[in-house]
C-alpha cells in the first residue's frame, strides 16, 4: 500500500537535510511502528506523507497504492484514503466540530464520486464512533478543539479517522500528553479501525503505546534513515536500551 523509496527531504530553503535515503514498505493490514530519537526524523516523514508544504522532498519517491503521492494535493491524498494524526492538534476557533466533521466527510465521498451524507445518516455515523471513543455530544458542539485536554484532542482526531476511514493510517506520536485512561480509549479506537483492507504507521518515542497498538514490524529511524527493523520485541529492545547504538549507527 505504501512505498517509500530513497527519500531525501529537508524544510524548504533549507539546506540540511532531514531525511536521508528513507525506505520504507507498509502492506495492506499491516502496522509498522517508527522509534527515534528526538530530531530523527519521524515528523518530517509524517508531514512529508501529508503533504505539508513546508518541507521539500529533494529525492526518491513515495507510492500509494502505486500512485505517486507527491504529485498529489493533500486534498487528493486525503481522498486517495491517506491520514494523518497530529502529535499537536490546533485549536480552530469559529469552525464547528460538527460543521467540519460533516464538510470533510462530504468533500471525501463528491471526490470518490459517492453521494453526499444526509443529516440523519451523518448523525447516526457520528453518535456511533464518538460513543466508542469517549466522546460527549457536548463536546462536539464546541468549535473545533478549542478548549479540549490534551486527551480530548486526541479522541477527536481517532473520531476523524474513524468516520473518514482512510486506507493509510499515520499517527504521528498520538500518545503525547495521554493518560494511561486516555491512551487506553485512544489505543481502542484505532485498534477497532485494524483490518486486512487498512495499513497503519504508529510514530512513537515509547514502548507504552505498543503495549496497547502492538505493530507488526517496529523501524528505527535515526538521523534521516531508518537503520534497524524487527519484530515487536525490538521496541522493548529500545524501551531497555536505548537509542544509543542506532544513533552510533546512522552517523
Amino acid at each position: 500500500m505504501l512505498e517509500i523509496k530513497n527519500l531525501h527531504a529537508r524544510i524548504a530553503e533549507e539546506e540540511t537535510e532531514i531525511l536521508r535515503g528513507v525506505n520504507l514498505t507498509v502492506n495492506a493490514g499491516e502496522v509498522h511502528a517508527i522509534m527515534g530519537p528526538n530530531g530523527s526524523g519521524k515528523s518530517t516523514l509524517s508531514y512529508i506523507l501529508a503533504g505539508k508544504d513546508d518541507y521539500e522532498v529533494t529525492e526518491g519517491e513515495v507510492l500509494f497504492n502505486g500512485e505517486n503521492m507527491l504529485d498529489m494535493d493533500p486534498d487528493e491524498r486525503a481522498a486517495a484514503g491517506m491520514f494523518l494524526a497530529f502529535q499537536y492538534p490546533i485549536e480552530i476557533p469559529g469552525v464547528a466540530t460538527m460543521e467540519f466533521l460533516k464538510t470533510a466527510m462530504n468533500a471525501q465521498r463528491k471526490a470518490r464520486g459517492e453521494d453526499v451524507l444526509s443529516i440523519p445518516d451523518f448523525m447516526k455515523r457520528v453518535k456511533a464512533a464518538a460513543s466508542h471513543l469517549n466522546v460527549s455530544m457536548d463536546m462536539l458542539k464546541r468549535p473545533l478543539n478549542v478548549g479540549f485536554s490534551g486527551g480530548e484532542k486526541k479522541r477527536a482526531e481517532i473520531l476523524q479517522m474513524s468516520l473518514l476511514e482512510p486506507k493509510l493510517c499515520v499517527l504521528d506520536e498520538t500518545d503525547s500528553g495521554l493518560d494511561i485512561d486516555a491512551l487506553r480509549i485512544v489505543s481502542e479506537g484505532v485498534n477497532k479501525l485494524r483490518g486486512p483492507e487498512r495499513a497503519m504507521v504508529v510514530i512513537t518515542h515509547y514502548q507504552r503505546l505498543l503495549d496497547h497498538i502492538v505493530p507488526d514490524v517496529v523501524h528505527v529511524l535515526s538521523k534521516g534513515r531508518i537503520v534497524k527493523s524487527g519484530d515487536k520485541y525490538l521496541a522493548l529492545e529500545l524501551e531497555k536500551n536505548g537509542y544509543a547504538d542506532y544513533v552510533d549507527t546512522a552517523a
